[in-house]
């Protein structure tokens, strides 16, 4: 398993496409009907993908796309958590120029900032702040919004930032959309700036992305709040209040931040974390995620937790076959879209040694189940108040353990609302479970946020636990 997922190339990248014909021909059935629920669900625009190399140096190259020198990390970083490493201007890929002369929804500018990994490490972390157009008419100063992204995949060319310049992203044998746009760009109509972090890894060419690594998302996106605030020429203050926002992996890292803040980022002046379908146990969502059109998704957590942990490289280099090995590099270099298609609805059980599903090995690999334990998300007090919103079919990041969290948070006095959203069963395995919820609570979570940006007060739930599904 190579620990990189990009190669380097002094050539011109070939002409980009969506499926390399030199690839083995793709299933289509079920395969098929997830790529366009994708699709269908999340309606990005197409932008053609273009990136611009560093003079004098090789680029890198992911999947036949070149991902812009402004993602190589240096080699020295600053001491202190959240600081600018470097900024450019980052042009928005749907945008609109304004009466006054503002392009609508608003200004962005790219970030390099400094964070510290699970392992205690200086990471270098990029991402976007975008400056609104519209005016906060809410209570207080102009707010500042930190999205964590939803599951992107592994590969650099796959970063959320990258997105918001290219909503559609095409390569040789790869396809990034750019979903959570949607949400960022609902957040500035309101007047709330919006700062994004790609995560360790995503974007940046010297490591892996540490695919729902807690710590490691967790740090990402208060360090990313922190870096907002020295962007030069912002309208934010001190008094800013600050909402952490994401779903899916997006939910489990804002879930996750709301956690360490009080620890790792007190002088964030958090306001409020919507977390939705947060993959708090991932013992059980590894189940979930296994045999359905995800199951790429399993590549890229074994793939992160064996670069955060280089002991744990053994225990999969013994339990996996020549099959899953080169699962395990394929998926290193694949976005949502690539994942889907090459890998959907694949058993565990065709990767592993013995021919037992992931769940069994991990039963059977005390480490393996110490790394997972390390993962929960649960275990500590949230400080400020949560929305956590789960769809009750969701067998992707399934509904129970999401709803567990709640009840962990509630036995331990946080402030809770939790939002079970009913919806009929639309396929099992298949995504749409997972994907409805996002689209239909959307509205929802954007008002409760902008309440606690506004500083209204939040009533919890908890109360109410015995009682929702």
């Amino acid at each position: 398993m190579s620990p990189r997922k990009t190669t380097r190339s002094s050539s011109t990248p070939r002409t980009p496409h969506l499926l390399d014909p030199r690839r083995p021909g793709r299933r289509t059935g079920r395969l098929l009907a997830a790529s366009v629920a994708v699709a269908a669900c999340l309606g990005a625009a197409a932008v053609p993908a273009s990136a611009i190399g560093s003079a004098g140096s090789e680029p890198v190259v992911s999947r036949g796309v070149t991902i812009p020198a402004f993602y190589d990390p240096p080699a020295q970083l600053p001491a202190a958590d959240g600081s600018l490493v470097r900024t450019e201007p980052l042009p928005l890929g749907l945008s609109l120029p304004g009466l006054d002369g503002r392009q609508l929804p608003g200004t962005a500018t790219r970030l390099m900032y400094k964070s510290t990994d699970a392992g205690g490490g200086p990471v270098a972390v990029t991402g976007a702040y975008i400056e609104p157009s519209a005016a906060w008419k809410g209570g207080g100063p102009r707010p500042l919004v930190a999205l964590a992204s939803g599951t992107m995949g592994q590969g650099d060319q796959c970063a959320p930032s990258l997105s918001l310049q290219h909503p559609l992203t095409i390569g040789e044998g790869t396809v990034s959309i750019g979903y959570d746009n949607l949400a960022v760009y609902r957040f500035l109509a309101a007047g709330a700036a919006v700062v994004v972090t790609d995560y360790a890894g995503l974007g940046t060419t010297d490591r892996l992305h540490t695919y729902v690594n807690r710590v490691d998302e967790g740090h990402a996106l208060l360090d990313a709040v922190r870096a907002a605030r020295s962007v030069a020429g912002t309208s934010l203050t001190p008094e800013s209040r600050v909402g952490l926002y994401g779903y899916s992996q997006g939910g489990g890292a804002s879930a996750s931040a709301a956690e360490l803040q009080p620890s790792y980022a007190p002088d964030v002046n958090l306001a409020g974390t919507y977390a939705g379908a947060p993959p708090a146990d991932l013992t059980e969502v590894m189940k979930g995620i296994d045999g359905s059109a995800l199951a790429g998704a399993l590549g890229w957590s074994i793939n992160g937790f064996a670069q955060s942990d280089p002991s744990l490289k053994a225990v999969v280099e013994a339990n996996t076959n020549d099959v899953g090995k080169a699962a395990l590099k394929d998926t290193s270099t694949m976005c949502v879209g690539d994942a889907i298609l090459g890998h959907g609805f694949t058993n565990s059980k065709k990767w592993t040694a013995n021919g037992k599903p992931l769940a069994d090995i991990i039963a059977a690999e005390p480490k393996l189940r110490a790394v997972l334990a390390q993962q929960r998300i649960g275990n500590l007090k949230p400080a400020s108040p949560v929305r956590l919103a789960t769809g009750v079919h969701d067998d992707i990041v399934g509904h129970q353990q999401s709803r567990q969290l709640a009840v962990d948070w509630c036995r331990k006095g946080a402030n809770v609302t939790y939002e079970a959203v009913l919806l009929p069963n639309l396929g099992d395995k298949i995504l749409t479970n997972h994907l409805a919820p996002y689209l239909t609570d959307q509205g929802s979570a954007i008002s409760w946020m902008t309440d606690r940006l506004s500083g209204r007060k939040a009533v919890s739930n908890c109360w109410s636990m015995p009682v929702q599904p």
